[in-house]
């Protein structure tokens, strides 16, 4: 009996020992997959840094070419009738947008849909002076229509979506 009270003795302290450097380890082990995991996090935010500020850009860059006015420079010939100029300003408005696509992936859901409805309503600026205007109408009548529309609104839809993304870019740095 006495020899079994000398290994109960014995054992105690080991076992207590062993069982505090098992709680050691453990924390420990759980401190540096935390510290890993906090790495693989600044490493992936690093890496997804540069495509995302490209995003940005080409969104605002997508955004101000599509602005009606924009368009209208860019593409107005005082030779075209207005329904060739009508087709060629929508046509290039979706050409940029399918262009430009894939840039969703690194912005907010909210701020695409911005982008998306910028699109929408510019479209309808234009077809809402096509429908203004008679059939035989110029291209030159079509741009002042269209500067007309956009005159008259306080601010245009490419430009509240541009500030939008910024605020957005700003909030992440």
């Amino acid at each position: 009996m006495e020899y079994i009270t000398y290994i109960i003795v014995a054992l105690v302290p080991a076992l207590a020992v062993i069982y505090i450097v098992n709680i050691f380890l453990k924390k420990q082990g759980e401190r540096e997959i935390t510290n890993l995991n906090v790495n693989l996090k600044k490493e992936r935010q690093n890496f997804f840094l540069e495509p995302r500020m490209e995003a940005y850009q080409r969104i605002v860059l997508l955004l101000e070419r599509i602005n009606p006015q924009s368009l209208i420079m860019r593409l107005h010939d005082p030779n075209k009738s207005a329904i060739m100029l009508q087709t060629e300003l929508l046509s290039n408005i979706r050409n940029e947008f399918d262009h430009n696509v894939a840039q969703q992936i690194f912005i907010s859901t909210s701020s695409w849909e911005m982008v998306k409805k910028s699109k929408e309503e510019t479209i309808k600026i234009i077809n809402v002076a096509a429908q203004a205007l008679g059939e035989e109408a110029t291209s030159i009548e079509l741009s002042n229509k269209i500067f007309e529309i956009v005159g008259e609104l306080d601010e245009l839809p490419t430009e509240i979506t541009i500030k939008l993304l910024k605020e957005e870019l700003h909030r992440l740095f």
